[in-house]
Formats: C-alpha cells, structure tokens, sequence
C-alpha cells in the first residue's frame, strides 16, 4: 500500500471548466473585481475568498444552465428572489447544509452590493430572500486524556513513514493547535523566524479579518518545534516556511488533515477529531480549569464574545458545579 502521508489529495467538487463558460466578459470583470476589492480592502481569509468565488461561480453556472447562455451584467440585474430561492433550492437537493446555503447567500448579498456601489447594477431582490435558519454548532472537543494520546501517536506515526523525522514535525504542529490555539491555516503559515524557540514564548499571530493576537506557547511545544528543526533535512530560510513536506516546500493543511484520520482510526476516535478540534479543545479545558472567558476570547482571537460563548454549553457540566458551590441558595 502507498504511504501517503505527505501525499496532498487535489480539492473535491470542484468543476473542471472555467467560468468563461457560463458567464459573459462583463460579469467575469464584475465578479474579479468584486474578489479583488474583498481582498485588497476588506482584507478576507484566502478561505474565505475561495469559498465566495466557489459559491458566485456555482449560482452562474445554474443561471447559464438555466438558459442555455453565458451570463450577463444584464441578465443579473433583471433577477426575481424567485431565481436565488431556485438556485438555493437546487444546491440543498444536491446536499447542502443550511450553514452552507447561508454562506452561499451572505456572498451572493456581498457581490450584489458591491456590483451595486460600482454602478454594474441595481438589483435588490436577493435582499428579500431570507438567510437559512442555523442550529446551535457547538465545538466538539476531545478530552484531555484524548489529547495527549494524539499527541503522542503522532510522533509515532512518523517513525512508520519513510521520513521519520516528519514525527517530529507532526508533532510540533499539533502542539500549536492544542498548545497555543491556534487555526491550522495559522500554524502552517509560520515563517522559521517566527519559530517559538527559547527565551521567546510567544507568538504574534494574524487571524481572521486581519486581528492581531499573542498566543503563548509552552515549554513542551518549544521543545517539539526545536526537536523538529534539529531533525529536518532541508535548510529552513528565516524567510521561508517554519513547517515543511518532504519535499522541501510549506506544509499543506491536507497533511495534517490525513495525519488525523489515521490517528482517528488508531485511537477510535469520533468522525469530529478534526485539526481545528483541537483548538476548540485548547479553549474547553482551559474553561475547565477556571480561566476566564475574555481571556479566552482574547487568546483565540475572537472578535465577539458570543462566539467564545458557545464553548460555556460543552463544559455545562462544570458550570453547574460552580453555580452548586457559589449560590447561597443551592
């Protein structure tokens, strides 16, 4: 059986054909722009930029569909609410979750407006098509018992492979996540003189929309992250990656997104033991231990409370405790 753990896997679902097949010049240019001004300006995640192109490209592909031509500045102004309900309807007979339809729409809404501001059209019918309801998404944690094992296979995992120092690595990466919190498109985007090493046991890191936080790293992690740099093969330039595949460039996120489906499998852990679990398990057992919720919206670098909030309903257990203990009436 191949090894492929260092084997990035091409992106599912997406369409083999440009957009110049459904879409005319002009709403080429439009929506170029419109990708353009949400990254220069308002200064979006790569993510989320991809996610917004994916979505404009798959509402003009169902237009042009529709009728049987490229789309048009004109055909677009000219839409009822009755189009985008249809095309939302299409994509949740195909599958779509009510949180994707709704990202859907919140980007359709962004390229109408800006469309708008530009002068391309006027056309605010999609205003009048309303937001898909959400369920509560709550985080899905992994224990800290859990945890640790992750942290542990991950290392041996490595010594399998035929790189073995990318154990080490491995390793390093997911001490960050859990460590330190830390996204793992924000990990991965670490330069080598960013790396954590002695005295310095902190991290300026720049998450979502831009925002600026500090992130403290452990001991454990900096010595993870020394380890990984003494056993790499490939010269790590201060200005290039901190983590690197086995060919010398910087990590992909598939990696360590295929590093944690073997770990699912070796430890029976749940379908939700993600990368990004991790973080949220990073918040759920400070919780429990009695940190404060600001200081943890601050470490995660969250822009609301209510979003670091959510993580009160995982640890409810906890919370009850407090509240028996604290209440003069209980």
């Amino acid at each position: 059986m191949p090894d492929d753990r260092d084997d990035p896997q091409s992106r599912e679902g997406d369409e083999a054909y440009g957009p110049e097949t459904f879409a005319a010049p002009d709403v080429r240019h439009a929506v170029a722009g419109w990708l353009a001004y949400l990254r220069d300006a308002r200064r979006y995640a790569d993510n989320t930029l991809e996610a917004y192109e994916r979505d404009a490209r798959q509402f003009l592909a169902h237009l042009a569909g529709r009728d049987a031509r490229p789309v048009t500045l004109a055909r677009l102004n000219a839409l009822t609410p009755h189009d985008f309900r249809s095309f939302l309807a299409d994509r949740r007979d195909e599958g779509a979750q009510s949180r994707s339809l709704s990202r859907t729409l919140s980007a359709l809404r962004s390229l109408f407006r800006t469309l708008e501001r530009t002068g391309a059209l006027q056309n605010r019918s999609i205003l009048a098509v309303a937001l898909p309801k959400l369920p509560p998404r709550l985080p899905k944690p992994v224990t800290e018992a859990k945890a640790k094992e992750v942290l542990d296979e991950a290392a041996l995992d490595g010594e399998l492979s035929a790189h073995p120092w990318t154990g080490a690595r491995d390793q390093a990466v997911l001490l960050l996540l859990y460590g330190s919190g830390l996204r793992i498109s924000e990990a991965l985007g670490l330069n080598r003189k960013d790396a954590p090493l002695g005295p310095r046991d902190v991290l300026r890191i720049k998450g979502k929309g831009g925002r600026e936080r500090l992130a403290p790293v452990l001991p454990v992690a900096q010595t993870a992250i020394a380890d990984y740099i003494e056993q790499c093969p490939h010269t790590l330039e201060p200005q290039g990656p901190l983590f690197v595949g086995v060919k010398g460039g910087r990590l992909s996120p598939r990696i360590v997104q295929l590093l944690l489906a073997r770990l699912r499998n070796n430890l029976a852990l749940p379908a939700t033991a993600t990368p990004h679990a991790l973080r949220h398990s990073f918040a759920t057992h400070l919780l429990s231990r009695g940190a404060d919720l600001r200081v943890i919206q601050e470490l995660l670098g969250h822009a609301s409370l209510s979003t670091t909030q959510g993580y009160t309903a995982v640890d409810r257990d906890r919370l009850f405790q407090a509240y028996s203990k604290a209440h003069p009436r209980a």
